[in-house]
């Protein structure tokens, strides 16, 4: 079934050292999906640095397979057995999640869990938009609504109608959030990158009450979206549901803005972008702010705090990153200069933090 659409995203070629014991995959998934037929094609996505992702295009059906990175020792952080219970949970009340169809933790099929699901054909947005598609300002302006929309649907779940109520400790989340950024950045700490001292003392000495508990992504952001290419402004699906817990509702929208570049942002930060909000007609992440605040009903008044932390916590992500690369435990040339990242939203978190004095 080749794909005749050059907007729907597809997979590319499996990597080097990551492929996949198909013959042991297939032979376990067709006694679980019903009308699994012939061989699999078998692709791999190319976006993520956490879990890997494959595509299983079969005659019959079209499937994605997650799986931990090989040598993976802390289940907590690749757990495929609660990805999958989560998603499968939402979809009776939140339709924007994929269809769950196979869950294996039998490690003598491919030494790791791993979950199999139906395919999403897509447009899914990254820095920038497919080649080929041009959007008016309005139809940009109804994309950015609809996936802002999303968000606030999710945050409207009835988790314990859902049975999602043991998803995550509830109460108490910013708190637990700011100490473990804190202490994890500190762990990734190398010698090039700030201390981020006063930023933590700050969020710690201001770190808001939950204004509610609710089930939140923790990665919501464009390239987590698919959209439906003959209509850019509907949304098909949200992925990636590996961080999603119970938690307060801003904190997700604050760490969903830290990746929000927005148009008029200086040089260095429009250098960092990595999804189309900067396009005639999205949001700014004020309006997103507000927009959001008026759907969900929400007073907002500490703003600061979530603002601050969202950016703390993309510079812990790319700090562990960096790490990473600094301790040669990855050669990928793409993260030379993440300390520079670094630098840059301490700086960013340090202004906010003077503005409000």
């Amino acid at each position: 079934m080749p794909e005749n659409n050059a907007l729907i995203d597809i997979a590319g070629g499996v990597r080097s050292g990551e492929e996949l014991d198909i013959a042991a995959v297939d032979a376990w998934l067709k006694p679980r999906i019903a009308g699994l037929l012939g061989e699999p094609v078998v692709t791999q996505y190319s976006g993520g640095a956490s879990n890997w992702t494959y595509r299983l295009e079969y005659p019959s059906h079209d499937l994605i397979l997650r799986r931990p990175p090989k040598g993976t020792k802390a289940k907590s952080a690749h757990d495929m057995g609660r990805e999958y219970k989560v998603q499968a949970a939402l979809a009776p009340v939140f339709p924007y999640v994929p269809e769950m169809l196979a869950f294996c933790d039998d490690p003598a099929v491919i030494d790791c869990d791993f979950y199999v699901m139906r395919r999403i054909p897509g447009l899914i947005p990254r820095a920038n938009m497919p080649k080929g598609l041009v959007l008016s300002t309005e139809q940009t302006r109804d994309l950015c609504l609809s996936v802002v929309d999303k968000l606030v649907a999710l945050h409207q779940v009835d988790y314990n109608a859902a049975g999602l109520n043991d998803l995550g400790k509830g109460e108490g989340y910013c708190e637990r959030q700011v100490k473990g950024w804190s202490g994890r950045y500190s762990k990734a700490k190398t010698w090039n990158v700030p201390s981020f001292k006063k930023v933590m003392s700050w969020l710690d000495a201001n770190t808001s009450k939950d204004v509610q508990s609710c089930v939140i992504h923790n990665d919501f952001r464009f390239d987590n979206v698919v959209l439906d290419p003959a209509d850019p402004s509907s949304v098909l699906g949200i992925l990636d549901w590996e961080m999603a817990t119970l938690g307060d509702p801003l904190m997700d929208l604050g760490s969903a803005l830290a990746y929000w570049v927005q148009a008029d942002d200086d040089r260095f930060m429009r250098s960092t972008r990595r999804q189309p909000t900067h396009l005639p007609g999205m949001l700014s992440r004020d309006e997103v702010l507000e927009y959001y605040s008026e759907k969900m009903g929400l007073k907002i008044d500490n703003w600061a705090f979530y603002e601050v932390f969202g950016l703390f916590r993309l510079a812990g992500i790319i700090q562990q990153i960096y790490y990473r690369y600094y301790h040669k435990q990855t050669n990928n040339p793409a993260f030379k200069n993440f300390w520079v990242v670094v630098w840059y939203l301490d700086r960013r978190c340090r202004r906010i933090i003077r503005e409000q004095r």
